[in-house]
């Protein structure tokens, strides 16, 4: 059991698929909110992030966030904060701002959508600051392939790859985690939300 950070496949968004994960109410609100500022309604991709399709991102959310969350008090403003991981659903989307609607789930009172663009460009800027070697973390998006490499294969890259990364391996994780489900939204154009 735990969290877990999960994309979202074009079903399960729309509420097609009728079972109580479907997103159709969110979805709806997030498109009156888009018109509403004049942007057009947003249109997942139909590619391989669809479980249907053959995958999924799916990441256990299991370190403890106390440094993260000092480590991002530190260096992003409040409203960067609430951009980079104060959100429930991420979409592939430039959001300038997060936007809130008022549905809650087990987690929150009320669901936060933010901009995988936002995201990403805050996930690097704290990659940088931290010297974290993204080269050498997985980027596939496979099931659990960023935990279980933070679990088991990190060690051997700290050794070798030394930073202020190996500093605090639960904010390095965090910062991977963000930044990681923010490319995998761009790039299969699908949403990504807790589970």
């Amino acid at each position: 059991m735990g969290v877990y950070l999960v994309s979202i496949d074009t079903g399960e968004w729309f509420g097609e698929d009728g079972g109580e994960g479907g997103h159709g109410a969110v979805a709806a609100a997030l498109d009156d909110e888009l018109r509403r500022r004049g942007l057009r309604p947003y249109e997942p991709g139909r590619g391989p992030a669809g479980r249907g399709a053959g995958g999924w991102f799916e990441e256990k959310v299991s370190p403890s966030m106390k440094g993260f969350d000092a480590f991002c008090r530190d260096r992003l403003t409040e409203a960067e904060r609430e951009t980079f991981y104060g959100w429930t659903v991420l979409v592939p989307l430039s959001l300038a701002e997060p936007i809130p609607l008022p549905f809650g789930s087990a987690y929150t009172d009320e669901t936060v959508i933010a901009g995988a663009p936002q995201v990403l460009a805050l996930g690097e800027r704290l990659a940088g600051v931290l010297r974290l070697p993204l080269d050498a973390i997985p980027a596939t998006g496979a099931n659990l392939e960023l935990s279980l490499w933070f679990m088991d294969g990190v060690r051997e890259t700290a050794a070798a790859r030394p930073g202020p990364w190996t500093d605090d391996l639960d904010t390095a994780f965090y910062v991977a985690l963000y930044l990681r489900a923010a490319q995998y939204a761009l790039r299969h154009g699908c949403p990504v939300t807790y589970s």
